[in-house]
């Protein structure tokens, strides 16, 4: 199976699908492989006017794989690093799609997810999902995608759910903004048609140039140089004795033991 599948209907909408729902939808390198694939085929399409992103199975997205991320940091420092910014900038290039896109999530939305939902343009939940930015509860931290948070839910909620790691409800989302529009779970594909249909009834170069326009005024819009502190932090965070301590403790369900 395909970690991401994709398709493009006859009116130029892509489907992307985060498909590993034997793990729901967790990512590894495979999966962050196939999210640049993705963007990569659908970047060379004609007449495209927008993207839908789905997760397979019960779930929308799992945040990182960690039984991969704590394999991944027994390597080298180099190979961290690699991994950090495929990561980064698999999130930033769906930040910045010339395209409108849409996310329908369903189940758990945790992790990186919450980044992937930051970063697109509508994002529709059901009553039942829920959400966590859950990487400190690891002893590691969400620093690649913190910009495209700050963007979607403003600093104050990211200094409240990035530091406590809680997990909140689909109507806590749509309060602090990560999630646009909350329905019953059988209204979900409906509404994401809906939305869709409303976007294409506009302009494509308009939506382009709307949507760049207000990139420019946002935290995920940030320079060359803070990008690579970013991924740096993070590949080194993933090294350090908390993380060993903290995918320790997920491994033997058990608390983190914190100095």
């Amino acid at each position: 199976m395909q970690p991401v599948v994709w398709s493009v209907d006859e009116r130029g909408v892509a489907t992307v699908v985060l498909n590993r729902p034997e793990v729901n939808n967790a990512y590894d390198g495979s999966l962050i492989l196939g999210l640049h694939e993705a963007m990569d085929v659908l970047g060379k399409q004609t007449g495209l006017r927008a993207v839908v992103v789905k997760g397979a199975g019960k779930h929308f997205q799992a945040g990182a794989d960690l039984k991969w991320i704590n394999a991944v940091r027994v390597s080298s420092p180099e190979e961290n690093e690699r991994i950090s910014r495929a990561t980064a900038e698999a999130v930033d290039r769906f930040n910045k799609l010339p395209l409108p896109t849409v996310a329908l999530v369903q189940g758990f939305c945790v992790g990186g997810g919450t980044g992937l939902l930051a970063a697109a343009d509508v994002v529709v939940a059901t009553e039942d999902a829920k959400f966590a930015i859950s990487e400190i509860r690891w002893g590691l931290t969400a620093a690649i995608i913190i910009p495209q948070l700050c963007d979607a839910i403003g600093v104050r909620q990211v200094r409240r759910y990035a530091l406590t790691g809680e997990r909140f409800g689909a109507a806590e989302a749509h309060r602090i903004g990560l999630v646009h529009e909350v329905v019953p779970a059988a209204e979900l594909e409906a509404t994401g048609e809906r939305i869709v249909k409303a976007l294409l009834e506009n302009a494509p170069i308009a939506i382009a140039e709307t949507k760049a326009t207000a990139l420019d005024e946002a935290a995920g819009q940030m320079s060359v140089s803070k990008f690579e502190d970013l991924i740096r932090s993070h590949a080194n965070k993933r090294q350090s004795a908390e993380a060993v301590e903290g995918l320790t403790s997920f491994a033997e369900k058990r608390p983190g033991k914190w100095s």
